[in-house]
């Protein structure tokens, strides 16, 4: 992955850069880190196209975000998430863990449409129990397993743990190139604003959904709500 090679250097450049100036022991990586979630309470989060967090469906326990089953899929519950703040080039880190037959997803450059889906204007990547979900067989190449691009592009190599286990994943975005890294290996590339990425787009289900080809520079976090049990924990951020 070329790209992300250079991307990469430009951060570690970057890094070196910055404790020249300060002085400091810690790299600049690590002190660019940023926590989004407290453990503690539901600050800087709120309900898609809503002013405040779900009354229902969602609950801070044990130091995650969790997701209360509904057994309604996406009609239940209390909505997908987001956190209250655009970000355009950041790279987010988070752990998840999935419930038996499981699914749910990670929204990234969502817009707040009236009356529509933040998954109408988010890639996502997929977050699933790739064992017992009926997703996991559906979809081209297993691109609706955990760590995929969903609908598009599958995680390589498929690296998801087992239910009950905690996987840790990031999503780098930088001037349109997309990264997906699951459980220490990247999973899957892409480049959006492209010819390649508008002719992916136009051979899917998505080929019909503008906001979605034509994916916004600055846009939401998302933690989707498909009426199963899930858990997020340790949910940073940095801006590049």
């Amino acid at each position: 992955m070329k790209t992300l090679n250079t991307i990469l250097s430009i951060v570690i450049v970057m890094g070196i850069t910055s404790c020249s100036k300060t002085g400091k022991t810690k790299t600049a990586a690590k002190e660019n880190w940023i926590s989004i979630f407290d453990g503690k309470t539901t600050t800087g989060w709120r309900g898609y196209n809503k002013s405040a967090f779900p009354e229902k469906g969602w609950e801070v326990v044990d130091g995650t975000l969790h997701c209360i089953a509904s057994g309604t899929g996406e009609a239940g519950g209390g909505g997908d998430i987001i956190y209250d703040r655009k970000l355009g080039n950041f790279e987010l880190s988070l752990e998840w863990k999935i419930s038996e037959g499981g699914n749910s997803g990670i929204f990234i450059l969502g817009q707040e449409i009236p009356n529509e889906p933040i998954y109408k204007s988010a890639p996502e990547m997929q977050v699933l129990d790739n064992d017992r979900h009926p997703d996991a067989k559906l979809g081209v190449n297993g691109n609706r397993m955990a760590g995929s691009l969903y609908d598009l592009i599958p995680a390589v190599p498929q690296n998801t743990k087992p239910v009950g286990e905690w996987n840790k994943v990031s999503i780098l975005i930088y001037q349109g190139t997309v990264v997906f890294n699951q459980n220490g290996a990247n999973v899957v590339e892409f480049h959006l604003w492209t010819d390649d990425w508008k002719k992916m787009c136009a051979n899917s289900k998505f080929k019909d959904w503008e906001w979605f080809i034509n994916t916004a520079k600055e846009g939401y976090i998302g933690l989707q709500d498909h009426g199963n049990d899930v858990w997020f924990r340790n949910i940073k951020i940095r801006e590049l």
